[in-house]
């Protein structure tokens, strides 16, 4: 049986993969009941924890929400913008989470971040957690934080190129109450 369309979708398939590891990062490195990182500073997480996992579904289902809007290009716009911020947010947060423990935040010049980027969301298989993290050694929270920042990055890149082909679309095509306003005044 065929699969929604938007599923086909790279960056549908990025904001997947990005939540279903931001689930397993939270639960490695910052749930309070984590005993794999006693020596690790923990702040108030039970917060931070929901914002992030909230943030990377967020990214995930207003792709899906936009695209199933199927007459609105306008919403569907409006609603990859939302997605994008949400991926934005939580780039931000991996990015917290490394300054504030001074951990490095790798800069895509280096060799293991060149590995990252080569990595395609296209070649995952149905279970989105292995490929990625074959990448790292998934109890290195460096290493971690850096995979996920690569693919937020990567993310907000596609986004950007999504939302501004949807865009030219618009002006080139226009939007759906416009064309049925055009059909109803070439009816009369």
């Amino acid at each position: 049986m065929a699969q929604e369309g938007y599923k086909y979708l790279t960056t549908y398939k990025l904001s997947v993969l990005i939540y279903d590891l931001t689930v397993v990062f939270c639960d490695r490195f910052l749930s309070f009941n984590s005993p794999k990182f006693p020596n690790f500073p923990k702040i108030p997480n039970s917060r931070t924890v929901d914002q992030m996992v909230q943030a990377g579904r967020s990214g995930k289902q207003n792709i899906a929400e936009g695209y199933s809007q199927g007459t609105s290009l306008k919403g569907y716009i409006k609603l990859l913008g939302i997605a994008k911020g949400s991926i934005q947010e939580l780039l931000e947060d991996y990015e917290d989470f490394l300054r504030q423990r001074n951990l490095p935040l790798w800069g895509k010049e280096e060799e293991k971040v060149r590995v990252f980027r080569e990595f395609r969301v296209d070649w995952v298989s149905e279970n989105t957690l292995n490929s990625p993290i074959s990448l790292i050694n998934p109890q290195d929270p460096t290493a971690f934080a850096n995979l996920l920042v690569t693919l937020c990055r990567q993310e907000l890149f596609l986004m950007v190129k999504q939302i501004n082909s949807l865009e030219e679309k618009f002006v080139k095509e226009g939007g759906w109450s416009e064309n049925l306003f055009k059909k109803r005044l070439g009816n009369r």
